[in-house]
């Protein structure tokens, strides 16, 4: 059974998340190997936002007086602005992007739909909070946000790309895990 530290009760999540993808291969890896700078996405900015959405049917007589709701669909997506990118994030959150390297220059062709590689991809976010503990996010899906990279002289280009989550985490239809590390207070030792 769960329980709530007195610690729990006051703690306020503060901060962003930094974001890791993988192609999916129908197994969660350890957390170990998720999390390594060669599987961040790129920098964060502008935070993230995690989504979770649930349908109801209500069915309901006409005098208001008997009613009874079902759970009919859910969808759940994870959201974040990522400031640092080039042609292999976009390769990751775009179905039918192709990337090649030559002369020291990269090229993105993006389209067709011919060229959907049908990959599904882990996504998993990281609040790290030495105080209060870590939160992690993980998801399995796409990117459906599509690609918008507004070039401004005011402003970092940011992209904001959209994972809409599928139930493949495991054979119970879980679209989103959400972990946090239980921060258990010790009391002060009396020293008697």
């Amino acid at each position: 059974m769960g329980h709530t530290q007195t610690k729990e009760l006051n703690r306020i999540i503060l901060g962003s998340m930094d974001f890791y993808v993988i192609e999916f291969t129908g197994t969660i890896p350890a957390d170990t190997a998720i999390e390594t700078e060669a599987n961040m996405i790129g920098r964060t900015k502008n935070g993230a936002t995690v989504r979770y959405n649930a349908t109801w049917y209500l069915a309901e007589s006409d005098d208001g007086k008997a009613k009874k709701r079902k759970l009919t669909g859910e969808n759940a997506s994870i959201s974040y602005g990522n400031i640092t990118w080039n042609g292999n994030t976009l390769k990751k959150l775009i179905a039918t992007a192709r990337v090649t390297e030559a002369e020291g220059k990269r090229t993105t062709k993006i389209g067709g739909v011919s060229n959907d590689d049908g990959k599904r991809y882990l996504i998993r976010g990281v609040h790290k909070d030495p105080v209060d503990g870590d939160v992690r996010i993980t998801g399995i899906g796409v990117n459906t946000g599509g690609w918008e990279a507004a070039w401004s002289p005011t402003q970092e280009t940011i992209i904001t790309p959209t994972f809409e989550l599928e139930p493949k985490l495991d054979t119970e239809g879980t679209l989103l895990i959400h972990e946090e590390e239980i921060v258990e207070t010790t009391p002060a030792s009396t020293g008697t």
